[in-house]
Order: C-alpha cells, then structure tokens, then sequence
C-alpha cells in the first residue's frame, strides 16, 4: 500500500514537500513515480527515481522546481516542490513500478501500484 502526504495550500513561489510512504514494498528496489491530475484534465508525470542507480526523471513543466528523492531509511520517496505555480494544483499521485523499462518511465500504464492521492493548491 502507498501512502501520500504533504499536500496543503500554498501561496505561488512557496514551498511544500511531499512523501509516499510505503508498506509491504521496499521503495529502493522500485521505480517510483509522482503524477499529477488537475480538475478536467488527465493525469500527468511529474518526476520518477528509477530502483537501480536511483537516475530521477522530470516533466519539462516542473524541470528545476521540483527534486524527487530516496530515503531509504525511511522507506520513503519525496517530491520537493520549490517555486510553486498556480497551475501546479492538482491531486499528486505516488506510483510503483516493480519493473519498468526506462523508456516508459513517464507513462502511467508502466506503474502496477498507485497511492491515494494528496491535493495541493497554489494561490496567486
């Protein structure tokens, strides 16, 4: 199971940090995935750490803005949200991809476990 966390509201250029946490699946040996839905649109990658060497991928809209990362001590993956949008808002997803090829890491049909979700909301 994926656990979310994080989401809040928060004023444009502000900060918040997200977190899945998971039970029953190590996070270091996945590949973990943040994505996006924003009312009356469709789900979209934000970022991915891939489960071997940790290579962490970006969509171009939060390129620079936003750090996923690993702690493994924690077992938990976090999406740093710096510099934030008012269309940033959106319901964040965490998923799990136990295999993936690398090519589809941007893909939401390549991840098999998909958390709850946490709303976060930019003012302007």
């Amino acid at each position: 199971q994926l656990q979310a966390s994080g989401g809040g509201l928060v004023q444009a250029g502000g900060s918040l940090r997200l977190s899945c946490a998971a039970s029953g699946l190590t996070f270091n040996s996945n590949t973990v995935g943040w994505f996006r839905q924003a009312p009356g649109k469709e789900r979209e990658f934000v970022a991915a750490i891939v489960r071997s060497g940790g290579s962490t991928y970006y969509a171009d809209s939060v390129k620079g803005r936003f750090t996923i990362s690993r702690d493994n001590a924690k077992n938990t993956v976090n999406l740093q949200m710096d510099s934030l949008k008012p269309e940033d808002t959106a319901v964040y997803y965490c998923a799990v991809a136990p295999r993936i090829i690398i090519m589809t890491v941007r893909l939401l049909g390549a991840y098999d476990y998909w958390g709850q979700g946490t709303q976060v909301t930019v003012s302007s």
